[in-house]
């Protein structure tokens, strides 16, 4: 068998290393365009988790990996002047040259043939006289060039700039600094990767990157800068270059990862930004699987399927968990007004791996910390409480929206149940709704109900057009009130071009000759009759049918409102570009298509008082040409300056066909750019589904809320069971005493 890999890096060698290993006959080449012992960069970084599997592998390659580590366990966190250390990581670090060093010498001495500064002009040429070729050729992969067409590849260029540079300062814990300048904010990941040898990576904004003049900058002009920057910090160590020119990352994606006998392996075929680890051990674990896939079935097509198929669900979540992170670099401006030990959660949680329980296990003092700031924060602690004063779960933390005092932060979701008749609800939803409050829930929220009759999506969806609606709902308040601290509020809306359908459990299907309205003339979909575009008299009926709502949520003892804007249901549709094309003044421009959901709720506010108003919104479309993360900061902002109290920070469902990520917490980043770049109260939503989740969201300051649906359609006790298992019990009703002491035991 012949195999030859372009690209002499961690990912060729170590496969080579492997295949050679597994089947001395085999003829394998690497060329390696560089000269022997030419590297660019300077450490690279593993966990101490990673090489488990290496030392099954090959256990001499991995003895002389290990014994060349330089270890640590803490994570330094450096703002605003206060530095917070975070215990119990485990890292370590390595010379990327070094680890070439003995990547070479353990395949040369297995067989290997490595030709240096050996250019391949023609990867096709190579393919046609080997029986597995790897792509092994980096970030800018001639080969995935080459094989363009049958690898779909995709690049994303991150905005921000990013420098490497090294330096002799020797770093006792894997080191985070955030610097401001007259120019803007410059953040550093930094960590000793050998005795006096540390990597130290600067990173900045593009606009903060021009206004410094690094735009024009050399090598020794980026040095000298940023040795003027971190003066203090690096104590009169000198930085040091190789190559360190200004970059952006390069995020890689490829739709297929091979084709023929050619396979696409390390940066070449996936990246992940430097914030959650160097390339370098996925690079390794990807050889390691194309390496098992082959010995495993022999033929070479169906192997490198079955790599691709086996590694690929594992590369896309550690891809978004990069792409979290990188954001979370991208804005870290927006977190200015936080405190140290707030910033520091943030900073920890950022890709969403690393949990509120999870970041317990490892360093138990900074949880308690940030458990502690956030009750007293939250007025659960008094500020001079003493030390060993019980501390509630940041979940279990109160919240105060204008008079109403919410006793904890979590909130059943509004869900539809398409159990109304004639929009009257009834005894399912006092049993829905009922029961989920005696979970104990701070707030319960009642399905989207309709401010009209033609605004339902389907018949079996809520209203609240009459007072008989107003009377249903009252049954409801009445007893959620009567039975425990919960409070309930309604979302009112008007399904828009998405009304007039079947339940869904009957096939959702379109019923004929009910009438649908929209911002423009535009179906949902080719089974959806096209809507009546609103004229201004039916802009200002359906406003005065929201307005009669909030009266009628009054008269239904209702302690909240939501304004539904999202989904894609009438108000949402004014605001997406997808479906909002109309030329007056209520079209065009974002604040144009704001003009309509804005007049709706000052409206409401006016008709409500002072009494809490919620708004929920899709703050992404998952759609090319819809609504930007960015502009939703905008249209959040200007939904609270007109009236609304809180942004409820959902997403999509505003044109069929889209694919969403629905990973955990998957809107969660979004409500956490709006928090902060608005200055804004917001509550989120998708993909919550554990006490974890939630404890993660409050602490890290990510929102004020948490709205969980589903995990509440299958135990209405959630917060209560929640409550139990963190050793903090809510209050029991009366009758349910008696299983206090069973449940709680």
């Amino acid at each position: 068998m012949r195999i030859v890999s372009i690209g002499g890096g961690p990912a060729g060698l170590y496969y080579a290393i492997l295949a050679k290993r597994a089947d001395p006959r085999r003829e394998i080449v690497i060329h390696e365009r560089n000269r022997p012992g030419d590297t660019f960069g300077f450490g690279v970084v593993f966990s101490d988790r990673t090489m488990d599997n290496l030392a099954k592998a090959d256990p001499e390659s991995h003895a002389e990996i290990v014994a060349s580590f330089a270890h640590w366990e803490d994570i330094d966190i450096h703002w605003k002047g206060s530095v917070v250390r975070s215990r119990g990581h485990g890292f370590a670090g390595l010379e990327r040259r070094r680890l070439l060093e003995i990547l070479t010498r353990r395949a040369q001495a297995l067989g290997v043939e490595i030709r240096f500064e050996s250019e391949i002009v023609d990867p096709r040429t190579i393919a046609a006289g080997a029986d597995l070729v790897l792509g092994a050729d980096g970030v800018w992969s001639g080969v995935r060039k080459s094989y363009e067409a049958e690898l779909g590849p995709e690049i994303d260029l991150r905005p921000n700039r990013f420098v490497w540079l090294g330096t002799t300062f020797p770093f006792e814990a894997f080191t985070f600094y955030f610097n401001e300048t007259p120019h803007g904010l410059f953040r550093v990941h930094a960590y000793r990767y050998a005795p006096g040898a540390s990597t130290f990576i600067v990173e900045c904004t593009e606009d903060t990157w021009r206004r410094a003049g690094m735009d024009t900058a050399d090598e020794d002009q980026t040095i000298a800068y940023c040795e003027e920057v971190f003066r203090k910090e690096l104590a009169g160590h000198r930085l040091q270059k190789n190559r360190s020119v200004w970059r952006q990352f390069p995020n890689i994606r490829n739709a297929r990862w091979s084709s023929g006998n050619v396979v696409l392996l390390g940066d070449a075929v996936h990246t992940a930004h430097f914030s959650i680890g160097s390339g370098t051990k996925p690079a390794l674990q990807g050889a390691l699987a194309l390496h098992e896939a082959v010995e495993r079935e022999k033929d070479i097509p169906r192997a490198l399927a079955a790599y691709e198929a086996d590694r690929k669900p594992g590369v896309e979540r550690l891809q978004r968990a990069a792409q979290v992170s990188l954001e979370w670099f991208e804005g870290t401006e927006r977190y200015r007004a936080l405190d140290a030990m707030t910033f520091a959660m943030s900073l920890l949680s950022r890709s969403l791996r690393v949990s509120h329980a999870n970041l317990r296990l490892r360093d138990p003092d900074i949880v308690a910390a940030v458990d502690r700031a956030c009750a007293v924060a939250s007025g659960a602690l008094p500020a001079d409480a003493p030390a060993d004063a019980a501390v509630p779960p940041p979940m279990l933390t109160p919240f105060r929206v204008r008079r109403m005092r919410l006793a904890n932060r979590v909130v059943v979701s509004p869900m539809c149940q398409y159990r109304a008749e004639n929009g009257l609800v009834n005894d399912w939803h006092l049993v829905h709704l009922g029961g989920r409050a005696l979970g104990g829930a701070g707030l319960v929220i009642a399905e989207m109900t309709d401010v009209a009759p033609e605004g339902r999506i389907t018949p079996g969806c809520a209203g609240l057009w009459t007072p008989e609606h107003a009377a249903a709902y009252r049954r409801i308040t009445d007893f959620v009130h009567a039975n425990g601290d919960t409070k309930i509020g309604v979302q009112l809306a008007h399904a828009g071009r998405k009304a007039g359908r079947e339940v869904p459990w009957k096939g959702g299907a379109r019923i004929p000759g009910w009438e649908v309205v929209g911002p423009s003339p535009i179906a949902w979909d080719a089974g959806s009759q096209t809507p009546r575009a609103l004229d201004y008299a039916g802009l200002a009926g359906i406003k005065d049918a929201f307005v009669r709502g909030a009266h009628l949520a009054s008269e239904a003892g209702f302690d909240l409102i939501e304004l539904h804007a999202a989904h894609g249901y009438l108000l949402s549709s004014f605001l997406s570009p997808l479906s909002n094309q109309r030329d007056d003044e209520y079209g065009g421009s974002l604040e144009g298509r704001l003009r309509f959901p804005v007049e709706v709720v000052r409206a409401v506010r006016e008709a409500w008082g002072d009494r809490p108003l919620f708004v929920r919104i899709s703050a992404t479309e998952w759609h090319a040409g819809g609504t930007t993360p960015a502009e939703a900061v905008q249209i959040a902002r200007a939904l609270v300056d007109a009236g609304a109290d809180l942004i409820d920070v959902s997403g999509g469902a505003t044109v069929p066909g889209t694919r969403p990520d629905r990973s955990r917490l998957f809107h969660v980043a979004l409500a956490d750019r709006i928090r902060h770049e608005a200055r804004i109260p917001v509550m989120a939503v998708g993909g919550i589904m554990t006490a974890d989740d939630a404890n993660s969201v409050i602490a890290s300051a990510r929102a004020d809320l948490v709205a969980i649906a589903r995990e509440h359609l299958a135990d209405p006790y959630f917060t209560r069971h929640a409550a139990i298992a963190q050793g903090a019990p809510l209050p029991w009703p009366p009758p349910y005493l008696l299983a206090r002491t069973k449940v709680q035991t």
